[in-house]
């Protein structure tokens, strides 16, 4: 039963409207003012706040500038209920961030429509959308429920093949869009002066990659290459700032799908600095099986050469290829080809430095 907070000054209209939400099923709490109300929301945390403008203490103004700041409040749909009508006070009121704004004497009909659809968005909103072609088409699909983005068509996405070790984007470039990873293997890396690549990201399908340079409007740091063949939809700048900025809560959904591997990589250079060689490959394997470990019922193996492994491994290419060896000898790992198959993976993640 979702729950709300009704904030009215006005005796006769917030038992009203308590008992007309109540018989729609919905648990309800009432606040007499402003003050009131904003405790309570702090406290009980509704799933929707419906509030008066004009009230003794705090007016409605204050109560949602007041919940906006507060982390645990900003993301609870908000819906002014008043009897000013004229423009100025209903642009106000959107400006400051109300998701809608309902004018006294209202239709019974139209409060529980308003409140449905705020919930029902915001219950979609708050879903986690798989990482993958039919996850980020689904968002799309939600993100078109909101009035300001309506106009939005269909996922405007240039998909585009790529073969093995092709290039995606140069270090240096400048970013047009952003890329999502649809079916491949990706891997980006900075070379060195002297030529030596150091692998910076590792994207598995269901990634977004190239976004950090498009948001602080700078050159792409690394370069992108496809380490399988690959399937790379490009998201146009426009619709990807439109997905990041115009809604807010569409906003934090999109961000959470966006997240990457951050820890993992903060991770990656503190072990580059202080392990030892066998320690360094260990974990460069273990990365490569967290990455793109699909079925946990079987083996993983993967397709990768020498010189990537050693340049996600921070290490020579000839001491990776002798450290594998040994690892083969242990029976840690099992050799056919270019392909590695992870025969015990936790001695890997328990290698000793």
């Amino acid at each position: 039963m979702n729950k709300i907070l009704l904030i009215e000054d006005n005796n006769e209209v917030r038992e009203n409207t308590a008992e007309i939400l109540e018989l729609a099923n919905y648990s309800v709490i009432t606040a007499d003012n402003g003050k009131h109300g904003v405790e309570l929301a702090k406290s009980e945390l509704p799933d929707l706040i419906v509030c008066d403008i004009m009230m003794p203490v705090l007016d409605g103004y204050g109560v949602l500038h007041l919940l906006s700041k507060n982390p645990k409040t900003a993301s609870i749909p908000f819906i002014f209920l008043t009897a000013k009508a004229e423009r100025t006070e209903l642009r106000k009121g959107m400006d400051m961030g109300a998701d809608d704004y309902i004018t006294k004497p209202f239709d019974d009909i139209e409060l529980l429509n308003a409140i449905e659809s705020r919930l029902r968005k915001s219950s979609l909103m708050k879903k986690d959308f798989p990482k993958s072609a039919l996850g980020i088409n689904a968002f799309i699909d939600s993100a078109k429920s909101f009035s300001d983005l309506k106009n939005m068509t269909d996922l405007e996405k240039d998909a585009r093949k790529y073969s093995k070790k092709e290039t995606i984007y140069k270090e240096d470039g400048y970013p047009k869009g952003v890329f999502y990873l649809a079916k491949g293997k990706v891997k980006t890396f900075r070379t060195h002066e002297l030529g030596k690549e150091f692998i910076t990201g590792l994207y598995k399908e269901g990634d977004f990659f190239g976004y950090l340079a498009l948001m602080e409007e700078q050159q792409y740091p690394d370069t992108a290459v496809a380490m399988d063949e690959s399937e790379i939809w490009f998201i146009s700048e426009d619709y990807f700032f439109t997905l990041l900025y115009k809604n807010a809560e569409v906003s934090k959904t999109f961000i959470r799908l966006l997240s990457d591997n951050l820890a993992e990589k903060e991770k990656q250079l503190i072990n580059l600095a202080y392990n030892s060689v066998r320690k360094k490959v260990a974990d460069a394997l273990v990365t490569l099986h967290n990455r793109y470990k699909k079925d946990e019922n079987l083996p993983f193996s993967i397709n990768i050469s020498r010189d990537d492994l050693a340049n996600i491994s921070g290490t020579a290419t000839e001491t990776t290829i002798r450290t594998l060896s040994d690892f083969k000898e242990e029976g840690l790992i099992a050799i056919s080809g270019g392909t590695l198959e992870i025969k015990s993976l936790d001695k890997l993640i328990k290698m000793r430095n």
